[in-house]
C-alpha cells in the first residue's frame, strides 16, 4: 500500500510523542511506502489535483528519523491513502486545502479523514449535535447573551470556535472580573463568534482525550491533568497525560457517537470528555496515540492501520451532519 500523509513539516516532528510519526511507523513496519507533503505542495492544475511529494524512508534513529527523497509531482489519486493529519489553524488555508481533496476524491483519491466531513465539524461546534451530553453552551458574539450566560452561571469558559491547544482560553469566576475586556478580546468587538460554557470543575482530574477509530471505541483514555493552577490540560498548555480506562459515561459518550462519526466519513475522531461532558470533536489531527500505547501497552497505530486497511477497500462512508 502507499499512504501519502499530508503534514506540518516533519523537520518539526517531535517523535518520541507525534501520532503522526507513530502512523508512519506502523505503516513502515507493515512494509507500506510511505509518502510525505504540505498544503503547499498542492495545485490544481490541467483539471487534475497533483502535489509535489517525497517518499519517505525511516532510519529507525531517534532524531535524524528520516531520509525524503526529490520530491516528484504526482496526482493524489495515484495512491492508495491520503492521511489529512495538517495541524489548525482551520484558517482559509485549511479550507482550500480540503477543497482540493474534495476535487482529488472525485479523481479517484481515498482521503481520511474526508474533507467535506473535516469541514462540516467545527471542533468546537459539533457537540451541539450531541447536546444530551454537553455542559451548558452558548455559542454567540453578543456582549449581553454572554454576559447573561456569566450572571446565570457565575463560573464560565470562553474560547474561539477555530483554536487548537488550547490557545485563547479563558475563565472567568463569580466576580466577573475581566469579562469585558475577554470578550472584547476573543469576539474582536463583536465582529467573531466565540463559545461560552459553563465551568466543569472536574478539569483538575483532566480533560479527557478519547479516540475513535473505524466507528470503534481505544478502550483507553488520555487525561491531560492542568499544571500550576492552569484551567487548561492541554499537552500544549503544560498540562501532564496520564492513561486510564474509561468510566461508564466515556463509554456512553463514544460508543453513541463512534458508528454516527464513521459513518459520515471520519476515521478517526479525537472526543474531549471533562467529567461527564463533551466538551470538543476533534476531526483534523487527533493526537495521544503514544501516550496511550506507552502507558498502557494498547498499540493505539495498529489499531489505526487496521482500520485504514478496512477502509481502503470499502465504499466511501457518506458525509453528512
Amino acid at each position: 500500500m502507499k499512504i501519502a500523509f499530508l503534514t506540518d513539516p516533519l523537520s518539526q516532528f517531535k517523535t518520541y510523542k507525534d501520532s503522526t510519526f507513530a502512523m508512519m511507523r506502523e505503516a513502515h513496519r507493515r512494509g507500506y511506502e510511505i509518502y510525505a507533503f504540505g498544503p503547499e505542495d498542492m495545485a490544481l492544475e490541467g483539471g487534475q489535483v497533483i502535489a509535489n511529494i517525497s517518499k519517505i524512508t525511516l532510519t529507525g534513529d531517534s532524531e535524524d528519523w528520516y531520509r525524503a527523497e526529490a520530491a516528484v509531482s504526482m496526482p493524489l489519486s495515484s495512491f492508495d491513502a491520503v492521511l489529512q493529519r495538517k495541524d489548525p489553524p482551520f484558517d482559509m488555508e485549511y479550507i482550500y486545502a480540503t477543497y482540493l481533496l474534495e476535487m482529488a476524491e472525485q479523481q479517484g483519491a481515498r482521503v481520511f479523514n474526508k474533507p467535506a466531513a473535516i469541514r462540516n465539524h467545527n471542533e468546537k461546534l459539533s457537540i451541539a449535535q450531541f447536546s444530551q451530553f454537553t455542559t451548558p453552551t452558548l455559542v454567540t458574539r453578543d456582549e449581553q447573551r454572554i454576559r447573561a450566560f456569566h450572571r446565570a452561571h457565575q463560573d464560565i469558559i470562553l474560547k474561539p470556535l477555530d483554536g487548537m491547544g488550547g490557545a485563547g482560553i479563558f475563565r472567568i469566576r463569580e466576580d466577573g472580573m475581566n469579562l469585558g475586556s475577554v470578550i472584547e478580546t476573543l469576539t474582536l468587538n463583536s465582529t467573531r463568534t466565540i463559545m461560552v460554557q459553563r465551568y466543569i470543575p472536574e478539569i483538575v482530574h483532566g480533560d479527557k482525550r478519547i479516540l475513535l477509530i473505524g466507528g470503534k471505541v481505544v478502550p483507553y483514555a488520555l487525561a491531560r491533568i492542568p499544571q500550576n493552577g492552569e484551567v487548561r490540560g492541554n499537552l500544549a498548555a503544560g498540562g501532564v497525560g496520564v492513561a486510564q480506562d474509561l468510566s461508564e459515561r466515556d463509554l456512553e459518550i463514544a460508543q453513541t457517537l463512534a458508528p454516527q462519526l464513521y459513518e459520515r466519513g471520519l476515521l478517526l475522531v479525537g472526543l474531549d470528555v471533562i467529567g461527564n461532558c463533551l466538551t470538543e470533536v476533534n476531526v483534523t489531527s487527533p493526537t495521544c496515540f503514544q501516550e496511550i500505547t506507552q502507558q498502557k501497552g494498547f498499540d493505539v497505530a495498529a489499531m489505526f492501520t487496521d482500520a485504514l486497511e478496512v477502509a481502503v477497500t470499502s465504499p466511501y462512508k457518506k458525509t453528512s451532519v
